[in-house]
């Protein structure tokens, strides 16, 4: 016979992947990333991170006029930092991305933690190890009395503990009694109770953010303010879901402001006398009387109205030379890195009186200058002020001619003209004079600018948030939360009974071994001497303490 061998078959060459279940595999991976405790604490740090510009750079949301005034002081990296929303730092869409993946990782890293901890609730204490020795703990000792009533008496002993006892086979040898006891379960229980009421303060500020709403305004005092409609404030930022037309009407009458000072110029207190009207009562003469004061703020219909700033106001008088007479006046913003409120504005006077068709753009004024609550000149005629309260106030101002360039459409600062139109000649500086009350300063063609006086105004922030309870109240359950877990310690110990063998001549078998392990599921201190009155429990009689 002829042997004849079959030719060897081909290995069949592994099967790839094909484009679905691969695209699959990966979105599989990036899940498990995502909702990893390493990847939440790093988007947990990363949001810290980004909230630091809104707690250190001013923003549009809580005082647009610093705001204003640092892009100016900063005209190269301003714009930059107000492009990439710098300056409304909680509403931009960077730090959105971020809370938002920080959500779903907490989310998905939660719910299989609570599944995982509730099923450790319904299972009985692990099984004893077989060799207790090995455990950080460890003791072993005899005792008198027999295995039933030393387990007994070690059972006694661990309330406030879960419990299970068993009875385990030891071949060629007499059977053994198990205890397994665990303690501390409250510390899952408060790291889940932390996590989940982070997530529901999440979710609390984004329900703020969707349908609540801010708005900001100057008012004079001696001035009323009425909130109808967005268009009532300097600033309004609605959340995604207002559109403005339902705001709860309220009306504010700011009667006086109040500024108290050391001698040395620093600030103790801020307060303003408000007159206050809501719901049916608004457009009418019934006012309710209030104090509005720094972090104390004004509640009206669900809203809070908040005092965040406070500025001056001069008043000019201008008679042009065709002898009519106007007033002006113009809220001017202090310097941030002057204490003694030396402030910045300017005036601007679009539709001069006697001129009329293209020759109004030509004819336009602006009163640029300083404001200084007490007024003091430096080497070369600088005004500046030398105390943050009114004593001497006085003004430095520059007047210009010109096209102020409104018309364009562009958007400028009501505290500042626009120095393009400087450069190109379309503005053209008239005159410059340091004034105090009651003093002038006249034109070439006749028109005469008077420093009036001034008053006060106050900046006045507006917000609404329904959710603003609620993140109260997660914010205190997750401290409670993290006390929780902080402060009780997850452990485990083990008993093994059985009597001392060779039983004794006797045969009562009245000595049992006992051996104790014991296990601390963290390094917290302290288990080392609650290990050793555990372990003591066998010695105790009945009814010993």
């Amino acid at each position: 016979m002829t042997d004849t061998k079959a030719p060897p078959v081909p290995a069949a060459e592994p099967s790839r992947p094909g484009p679905v279940h691969g695209g699959l595999a990966f979105l599989r991976n990036v899940w498990r990333q995502l909702t990893s405790m390493r990847t939440a604490l790093i988007l947990l740090f990363l949001l810290a991170v980004a909230s630091l510009p809104g707690a250190l750079l001013p923003q549009w949301s809580l005082n647009s006029a610093k705001t204003a005034q640092y892009i100016a002081d900063y005209p190269t990296l301003g714009p930059w930092l107000d492009r990439f929303g710098f300056f409304e730092v909680f509403g931009s869409p960077w730090y959105s991305a971020i809370y938002l993946l920080l959500f779903i990782s907490l989310v998905g890293c939660l719910t299989p933690r609570t599944w995982e901890f509730v099923g450790q609730l319904r299972a009985r204490p692990v099984v004893t190890p077989r060799n207790l020795g090995r455990l950080p703990h460890h003791d072993r000792r005899e005792v008198a009395g027999p295995v039933d009533e030393v387990a007994d008496r070690i059972s006694s002993g661990l309330k406030g503990w879960r419990i299970a006892r068993r009875t385990e086979d030891r071949p060629g040898h007499p059977t053994a009694t198990t205890i397994s006891a665990e303690k501390g379960y409250l510390r899952e229980l408060g790291n889940l109770v932390f996590h989940f009421s982070l997530v529901g303060l999440l979710v609390a500020i984004a329900v703020g953010k969707l349908v609540g709403y801010e708005g900001s305004v100057i008012v004079n005092a001696g001035s009323q303010f009425c909130s109808t409609s967005p268009a009532s404030y300097d600033n309004f930022r609605p959340g995604l879901l207002v559109d403005g037309t339902d705001l709860t009407p309220f009306c504010l009458d700011v009667r006086t402001f109040t500024a108290d000072y050391t001698a040395a110029g620093q600030a103790i207190g801020f307060a303003a006398d408000v007159g206050s009207q809501t719901g049916a009562a608004a457009g009418t003469d019934v006012w309710d009387s209030n104090l509005l004061q720094v972090n104390d703020p004004l509640r009206l219909a669900g809203e809070r109205v908040y005092l965040i700033g406070h500025g001056f106001t001069p008043h000019f008088r201008v008679t042009f030379a065709d002898g009519t007479v106007r007033d002006y006046a113009q809220p001017f913003a202090p310097d941030a890195n002057d204490p003694n409120f030396t402030s910045q504005g300017a005036v601007k006077i679009l539709d001069p009186p006697g001129v009329t068709g293209d020759d109004v753009r030509k004819h336009q004024l602006a009163i640029v200058g300083i404001f200084a609550p007490t007024a003091t000149l430096m080497h070369g005629g600088i005004m500046t002020s030398e105390f943050p309260a009114a004593r001497n106030p006085g003004v430095a101002v520059d007047v210009y001619r010109g096209d102020l360039g409104l018309e364009g459409g562009l958007s400028q600062s009501v505290f500042s003209i626009d120095t393009n139109q400087v450069d190109k000649g379309a503005l053209v500086k008239q005159a410059r004079s340091n004034l105090m009350p009651g003093e002038s300063v006249t034109l070439d063609d006749g028109t005469s600018i008077t420093f009036t006086g001034y008053n006060e105004w106050v900046s006045l922030q507006t917000s609404y948030d329904p959710a603003q309870g609620f993140a109260l109240v997660f914010a205190v359950t997750m401290l409670i939360g993290l006390m929780i877990s902080l402060v009780i310690k997850r452990r485990r110990v083990w008993f093994r009974l059985y009597p001392v063998d060779p039983v004794p001549p006797t045969g009562r078998g009245d000595r049992t071994v006992v051996e104790v392990g014991g296990l601390a599921r963290t390094d917290q201190a302290g288990y080392g001497e609650e290990f050793g009155t555990l372990a003591a429990l066998a010695d105790r009689a009945p009814g010993q303490r």
